[in-house]
């Protein structure tokens, strides 16, 4: 199903049932797969490729429990040029995949986040909502990447790796914050982030470490909780 309104570009290929709403654009030469929903106002860019099974623009919504209800005015889904998503993923309104960045299979991708060009979002992977994230940045396989985080460009974080951004848990006495990691650090795989720290310019985070305080630049850390072993 196409509604009327929408902007189709040249040599797009079409799976089978696949549902485009009003006012969505597609550029040029732009592959979507077999049963996509392509929610109204997404914009796509040219030389895009869109898997099976994969909801793009989708819409929040929450109950009376949640402390922080979603915005009822998002703007749209902006995917830029030479993106790729894979299957099974989904992908916000209010939300911008900017050129070259790849999406794996069964991702999750909430409202007002923003991912740098050529960065690559692991299969698996959940980005939470208010998240900034750079460029040329790798995020592997079933990583968490939480709420209000600011991850800066050509940070690498390994395989399950999980953050937060509330030191006490629903209690309502603190001011959300995911970690900051700053450019060029890489975290290791299953590492954990507290919330609030920052990990600083190509700061080291081994393997399993629990970040309990803030990372130096240039410094690494390993254990639980974590400590320097290197400067």
């Amino acid at each position: 199903m196409i509604h009327p309104s929408a902007i189709i570009g040249d040599q797009v290929v079409l799976g089978e049932g696949v549902v485009i709403e009003e006012n969505v654009t597609i550029g040029d030469h732009v592959t979507i797969g077999h049963h996509v929903v392509i929610k109204k106002d997404t914009q796509i860019g040219s030389h895009v490729e869109i898997a099976d099974l994969t909801v793009l623009g989708k819409n929040t919504s929450s109950n009376k429990k949640m402390a922080r209800k979603p915005g009822k005015q998002l703007g749209p889904l902006l995917i830029g040029d030479h993106v790729r998503v894979g299957c099974n993923s989904v992908i916000y309104r209010g939300t911008t995949l900017e050129s070259g960045v790849f999406v794996g299979d069964l991702s999750s991708i909430r409202e007002h986040v923003t991912i740098g060009e050529d960065s690559i979002i692991g299969r698996n992977a959940i980005v939470e909502t208010n998240t900034t994230i750079g460029r040329r940045v790798t995020i592997q396989t079933g990583c968490y990447i939480t709420a209000d985080m600011i991850i800066e460009d050509e940070v690498f974080i390994g395989p399950c790796c999980s953050t937060s951004n509330d030191m006490y848990m629903g209690m309502g006495n603190y001011e959300h914050q995911g970690p900051i990691i700053k450019k060029g650090a890489k975290i290791g795989n299953n590492a954990t982030l507290l919330p609030g720290i920052t990990i600083g310019e190509n700061a080291i985070v081994g393997a399993g470490t629990v970040v309990v305080k803030d990372v130096l630049n240039h410094h690494t850390v390993v254990g639980n909780p974590s400590r320097i072993i290197k400067k």
